[in-house]
């Protein structure tokens, strides 16, 4: 009969034989959980770099890009965090054990902190003595520095402005210093406050209320309409810069236009308000002009606004085939037509969703329910983008030469090739409708094909649909504009948010430096606080320093 005592030894020590062995696969688990995760996130941090330098090489004309690049991001956020949380579990399960390697992640190289920021010096206290032997003979020989990038909440502060008083002991009258001009009038907030509420009203798409709710939180209380007065007093204060950046886009000769639609709220609910934009934009052609946009809002989408919008004005105007614009296409308007311009990419646009793969499969349709027709129309037109994409930039002269030699070719032989293939279709066909779109007008194709005959002219109006999208974006944010009024206000404010985007400035820095200098500049100096003329003057200072 066996030892009772030696029996019980023995399985305790399979036990914990076996929870190593457990342990050990867990390890091993883990790591090798670790070591997909890290797998994921980086291929796909490598695909988003590729899809990134693709779309500087090619610019940014391609339909879907932006919005492919927003989702690999997103995906990106997701995997990543995944990544560390696997990390962290390896690093736990392997501290465990002694058979299993720790695991190690590499990540993508992180950007040294900027060389702007001000360094805090924090010194962990020496020590005294050898931690070896305990002797005190111990000489410093240099140091090891780790950096941490931290954050200071925003700061509040009231500024003071006082104006002494002095009387004088012979006339007795009162001497003092005149009160400062304000960035608005009976104004409490200083320009770099009113430039964040307005940049994050308009910019950012911050409603007044949660704008609000965040001060609390920071220990000011501003009511909703104390918030609401310095929006309005801080547009009038605006209006002559907006006046300014107006005249420069109605001066050019060329223009981008679109409109979008904006929630109106109204009685029982909403209605569909429209915001509209004209962008001037000349780089396409090596034009000197900087770019700028002007905003308009209106309760519908009558072709009267259209035309108060652009009365008095004659060009080219770059937009869809929107009824609307037909007024200003007129012989006899005064002071004279304006000459169409169509959008390739609408067009384009109607061919791609009969030919969208991956848009079948998302609605839960077959793959190869496609139009063979409609896939052969976007590969014929892209070929038109790629000679697009390389004479982008180039100076009007050039791109008309490229044109004349490789474009119309391609053009004429589309134009034969969809009048052959609508021949054999019904009036039903979903293709058909698309080939119709760009024939069916009097004079339809030959403003689709204007821009064969003026190196102006841009292949797509792409231009006007990138300054809009930011209000695609910030519509999920403030749901509706609140009034009419409400709306104009906010065109207003776009036109200047835009206009400094467009020209690579921080919107809120320029703000708060105009708010802060327009009171105390005569109005001959304006045009010195417009975007592209504030950035070369800052430029200029930052070059002297």
């Amino acid at each position: 009969m066996s030892d009772p005592d030696a029996e019980i030894a023995r399985l305790r020590a399979e036990l914990l034989a076996s929870e190593a062995r457990a342990a050990v696969a867990e390890a091993e688990l883990a790591t090798a959980r670790a070591v997909l995760s890290t797998s994921e996130a980086m291929i796909s941090h490598l695909k988003l770099e590729i899809a990134k330098l693709r779309r500087e090489q090619y610019g940014r004309s391609s339909e879907h890009r932006a919005r492919l690049i927003e989702q690999m991001e997103l995906q990106l956020e997701e995997l990543e965090a995944t990544a560390t949380e696997d990390e962290i579990a390896a690093e736990r399960a392997t501290a465990r054990t002694t058979t299993v390697a720790a695991f190690e992640r590499r990540r993508p190289v992180r950007k040294p902190f900027p060389e702007h920021l001000p360094r805090e010096r924090v010194v962990i206290e020496a020590p005294t003595t050898c931690a070896c032997c305990g002797s005190s003979r111990i000489v410093k020989m240099g140091e090891d520095v780790t950096e941490t990038l931290e954050v200071i909440p925003r700061q509040w502060k009231v500024i003071q402005t006082v104006r002494e008083k002095f009387t004088c002991r012979d006339c007795e009258k009162i001497s003092q210093p005149p009160a400062p001009f304000h960035a608005t009038p009976r104004g409490w907030a200083g320009p770099n406050l009113l430039a964040m509420i307005l940049f994050e009203k308009f910019g950012q798409h911050q409603p007044l209320n949660r704008q609000a709710e965040r001060y609390v939180r920071e220990g000011v209380d501003i009511s909703l309409s104390t918030l609401a007065d310095q929006v309005g007093a801080g547009t009038v204060a605006l209006e002559p810069i907006h006046s300014l950046i107006g005249a420069h886009v109605l001066a050019a000769t060329r223009l981008h236009g679109d409109d979008t639609t904006v929630p109106l709220l109204a009685r029982g609910g909403t209605r569909q308000a429209r915001l509209w934009t004209y962008v001037r934009d000349d780089q396409p052609f090596a034009g000197g002009a900087p770019p700028a946009a002007l905003f308009f809002f209106s309760t519908d989408r009558e072709k009267i606004h259209p035309n108060r919008h652009l009365d008095g004005w004659t060009g080219i105007l770059q937009a869809d085939a929107y009824g609307g614009y037909n007024d200003l296409y007129r012989e006899d308007r005064e002071p004279g037509p304006i000459t169409s311009a169509l959008c390739w990419s609408h067009a384009r646009r109607k061919f791609f969703e009969l030919a969208d793969i991956a848009g079948n499969v998302r609605k839960g349709k077959p793959a190869h329910a496609i139009s063979p027709v409609a896939l052969a129309a976007v590969t014929r037109m892209d070929a038109l983008f790629a000679i697009e994409r390389d004479i982008n930039g180039l100076d009007a002269e050039a791109r008309l030469e490229a044109r004349q030699r490789l474009s119309r070719p391609l053009v004429e032989d589309l134009h034969r090739w969809l009048l052959t293939e609508r021949s054999q279709m019904s009036r039903h066909n979903p293709v058909a409708k698309a080939i119709d779109y760009m024939f069916d007008k009097p004079g339809r194709w030959v403003a689709f094909t204007r821009f064969l005959d003026d190196g102006r002219i841009c292949l797509t109006n792409n231009a006007a649909e990138r300054a809009l999208r930011g209000v695609a974006l910030g519509r999920k944010a403030w749901l509706f504009a609140g009034s009419e009024r409400g709306g104009d206000r906010a065109a207003f404010m776009y036109t200047l948010i835009v206009r400094a985007k467009l020209n690579d400035i921080d919107p809120q820095a320029w703000l708060a430096d105009i708010l802060a200098r327009m009171p105390n500049m005569p109005v001959s100096r304006l045009p010195e606080l417009l975007p592209w003329n504030w950035a070369a003057e800052r430029n200029r200072q930052r070059d002297a320093a």
